[in-house]
């Protein structure tokens, strides 16, 4: 058994108090989870604003390395989970000397940095686009080599196309490395995509595993716009997806819920990130599954069984974005506060259900909620959504 089995060992009953670093949507949902399960809990986020800090039992609002923060929830908290990959994982195994933390500090480590990621992935045996690591301009290929065209990628604090650059050619890698300050890179192969899925999963402490089905995902400005649950592709393929994202979960000894995304290249599958946290791609199991991916967060870090991934719908998620408030505007001094969509064209759909995170103001780019159509008609699901998502001017910028 190893440390992290021991340390997960025990259930914790309700109303024990959890720890969440992290005060996004995700740590929103999770609140809500845990309070329907029984659950307190403290929230730490630097956010005064922050959606899960708004609805927690307590917020404690200060950075994820306050070293005051973290002794006052380690002497409240009896188990801790963070939200978003690009928290201290030093504040994470601060945490674990006295509670239980999942996902652990490590495996955290490795998912917020893409020079780590990349090469865990390709030495647990996993398929992965070519790529280099860029730490000088030196490292940079010249125009003969076979990874262009090829995508440059900081190795810290990317996330929804932030940190990105398509380059052709050695001169444009240079170009892109310049802005992206000289840090440490990856220069990864662009390749021929005909397909990206994504797998969330949660495997408690004794190395169990509940998946749900593989989503079918496509993106807008590098920023997850759509998830289609369970993915049109083959069985085959879907199962081969599963397949990948246990054998990653067991090669990071991983405790906690996982997402795991994949590029689909003809009859190939690459697994292009990980997230070790609940994944935008599996909001549809809010709606569609027996329990959610939340849940799974609650009952992972407490010790409780994990629930039935299994859909009991079939679902199709969409984002929405701070743009659509700003596509209504008429000029760019307008009141963006005036200008919300039209949520009453959402809820025409008796099959939407519609889900706002309760940010505290719009931005461009800025996730502020998302809707997911239900329904036993896959096709009927998809073209429910489509409509809502123009009625609600989303991706019409």
């Amino acid at each position: 058994m190893t440390q992290a089995q021991v340390e997960h060992k025990k259930i914790l009953t309700a109303p024990a108090m959890l720890g969440m670093l992290g005060g996004g949507q995700l740590g929103r949902f999770f609140v809500i989870a845990a309070h329907e399960m029984g659950y307190q809990v403290t929230v730490l986020d630097p956010d005064k604003n922050s959606p899960a800090g708004k609805i927690a039992d307590v917020h404690i609002c200060a950075n994820f390395d306050d070293v005051s923060a973290l002794e006052k929830m380690a002497a409240t908290c009896q188990a801790f989970t963070t939200e978003f990959e690009n928290v201290p994982a030093a504040s994470l195994e601060k945490l674990a000397h006295t509670s239980t933390v999942c996902p652990s500090a490590n495996s955290v480590a490795i998912a917020q940095n893409r020079v780590l990621e990349k090469n865990f992935i390709k030495d647990a045996g996993l398929p992965v686009a070519p790529f280099a690591v860029i730490n000088t301009m030196q490292d940079l290929p010249d125009d003969a080599s076979s990874l262009y065209p090829a995508i440059l990628k900081v190795a810290r604090f990317g996330y929804d196309g932030k940190g990105q650059a398509r380059v052709k050619n050695q001169a444009e890698a240079q170009k892109a490395f310049v802005e992206f300050r000289q840090e440490i890179c990856v220069l990864e192969k662009m390749l021929p995509l005909d397909l990206e899925v994504s797998v969330v999963l949660a495997r408690d402490a004794e190395g169990r595993i509940a998946a749900f089905p593989t989503a079918e995902n496509s993106h807008l400005n590098g920023i997850l716009d759509i998830s289609i649950a369970p993915a049109r592709t083959s069985e085959v393929l879907k199962a081969n997806a599963q397949a990948l994202a246990k054998k990653l979960a067991e090669k990071l000894d991983y405790v906690g819920v996982l997402g795991v995304e994949f590029f689909v290249v003809g009859k190939d599958l690459l697994v292009n990130e990980i997230a070790p946290r609940p994944h935008n791609s599996g909001h549809y199991t809010i709606d569609a599954c027996i329990t959610n991916q939340f849940e799974q967060q609650v009952r992972v870090m407490t010790g409780l069984p994990l629930g039935s991934p299994d859909l009991h719908s079939n679902a199709v998620m969409v984002n929405i974005l701070g743009d659509s408030w700003f596509s209504n505007a008429k000029s760019a001094r307008e009141k963006i506060d005036t200008l919300e969509p039209s949520w009453n064209m959402a809820f025409g759909h008796a099959n939407l259900k519609l889900h706002l995170y309760g940010k505290h103001e719009p931005r461009q780019g800025r996730k502020m909620g998302h809707f997911t159509v239900i329904g036993k008609d896959a096709d009927a699901a998809l073209n429910t959504a489509l409509i809502a998502r123009n009625q609600l001017n989303i991706a019409t910028y």
